[in-house]
C-alpha cells in the first residue's frame, strides 16, 4: 500500500509540473497585457500635461499587451517624436 501512495504522489507531482509548464506562457502573456494596458492609461494621464495622447485602439492595445512595459515606452516615444 505504501508503494502505491508513492507512485500516486510521483504521478501527481509530474502532472502538476506539466500543468505549470503549460500555463506559464499564457499567464505571462495575461500579466503583460494587464500591465501594458494599465501603463497605457497612465501614459495618457501623464501625457495630458505634456501635450500628447496615445489612441487606445486594437493595434496599440496589442503592442502594449504583448510587449508590456517596453511596448508602452515604444508607443510613448513614437507618439512624441512622430
Amino acid at each position: 500500500m505504501n508503494i502505491e501512495m508513492v507512485i500516486y504522489a510521483l504521478v501527481g507531482l509530474a502532472l502538476l509540473y506539466l500543468i505549470i509548464k503549460l500555463l506559464k506562457w499564457p499567464i505571462k502573456l495575461l500579466i503583460n497585457g494587464i500591465i501594458g494596458i494599465a501603463l497605457l492609461y497612465v501614459a495618457n494621464f501623464i501625457g495630458e500635461y505634456l501635450n500628447f495622447y496615445i489612441t487606445i485602439n486594437p493595434i496599440t492595445a496589442l503592442i502594449a499587451g504583448f510587449l508590456g512595459i517596453p511596448g508602452v515606452i515604444f508607443l510613448v516615444i513614437f507618439q512624441m517624436f512622430f
